[in-house]
């Protein structure tokens, strides 16, 4: 087989075992820091909290505001904090709210990051930050954007709801399919989607049933950093497009909304690509869209975006947003086509692939 593609490695240190977040310390010295502003949503601001204290002088503050979709007024707000604390790096200890945070932070100065996912949303390991402005979400690529360290501790997942496990579970596993037919795809990058689905196809189920279970969470884990390595290797297609638009265009939940899209884009695309796609069905036992709806709807997951809120009368609007500058795609896409699919996810339909 002739191969012919470019390949680069990230230069990010991963860190990756039981009690690990304990050396968080160490590392910010490692990187050549002294003060860092710890970074969490609300809902984490204790384990935030905890976490400064843990680090003691090395802790600059507290800044406990992440939402969803990284939104630049919140940025804004952030950024404010890092300049009364003097910070001179970041901490952030969650999922893709608090991840993002950090990186539209590093963003604008170039702070260094370190990060602790708490979720499996894989962009910890991305280069691409996605944030939002009046109703609009944007995405960008950049050094800068790379956090430097990143800390994945099972035992901090533990405590994750099992319908968060499941959505976040989901929404990485995008990644990794996504990337099978990116258009820059490469051996190494395929090789870890596919090790990747397969982490998320054997753990999630068992999260399910034991979700004290440190061993499938460390084996979540370990999937997560699989699929986002992928995504910041590889380009962004349709699924992601589309996943943009609803999140920042219709402020729907970001994990839930990758979960419910996933067979159908996944679907869409195996129409052309059914090549790229076969280890997909190999790992999930059937046709590409069908057997992820029917192993989402198996653990749980949510199926129909009408479920978040969007209503019937979005769809036309989500449809035209979508196609109005697309990401690159192995198939070619139309207003009429993904105003269909969008309606078959709005139900909740199972695909026919």
């Amino acid at each position: 087989m002739k191969h012919e593609f470019v390949y680069s490695t990230s230069p990010a240190h991963i860190v990756f075992g039981e009690g690990k977040s304990a050396t968080t310390g160490e590392w910010i010295e490692n990187i050549g820091c002294r003060r860092a502003l710890v970074l969490s949503t609300p809902q984490q601001q204790a384990d935030a909290e905890e976490l400064a204290a843990l680090l003691g002088h090395r802790a600059a503050g507290v800044f406990a505001r992440a939402v969803m979709h990284t939104p630049v007024d919140v940025t804004e707000q952030a950024m404010e904090t890092v300049r009364q604390t003097v910070a001179d790096c970041v901490v952030s200890l969650g999922g893709g709210s608090t991840t993002g945070l950090g990186k539209a932070i590093a963003y604008r100065t170039d702070l260094p990051q370190i990060v602790i996912p708490t979720t499996y949303a894989g962009s910890e390991v991305t280069p691409i930050l996605g944030q939002t402005e009046r109703g609009v979400k944007t995405t960008v690529r950049g050094a800068s954007i790379l956090p430097e360290v990143v800390i994945y501790d099972p035992s901090l997942t533990t405590g994750l709801p099992v319908a968060m496990s499941v959505t976040s579970g989901l929404n990485a596993m995008a990644h990794a399919v996504e990337a099978l037919y990116a258009k820059d795809r490469n051996p190494i990058s395929s090789l870890m989607a596919v090790e990747g689905l397969r982490a998320f196809k054997t753990s999630l189920p068992q999260i399910v049933q034991t979700p004290q279970d440190l061993e499938r969470r460390s084996e979540a884990l370990y999937g997560a950093w699989l699929c986002g390595t992928v995504l910041g290797t590889v380009g962004m297609a349709l699924h992601h497009k589309i996943c943009h638009t609803l999140g920042g265009s219709f402020d729907t939940p970001h994990a839930e909304t990758h979960a419910i899209m996933l067979p159908h884009t996944a679907a869409f695309n195996a129409l052309a690509v059914p090549d790229l796609l076969a280890p997909v069905a190999d790992i999930f036992q059937g046709p590409v869209g069908g057997s992820l709806w029917d192993f989402a709807k198996n653990i749980g997951a949510p199926l129909a975006l009408k479920g978040l809120g969007l209503s019937e009368a979005d769809l036309d609007r989500a449809a035209e947003i979508a196609t109005e500058r697309p990401y690159w795609n192995p198939r070619p896409i139309d207003r009429q086509s993904i105003r269909a699919l969008l309606q078959d996810a709005w139900e909740g339909k199972r695909p026919a692939d």
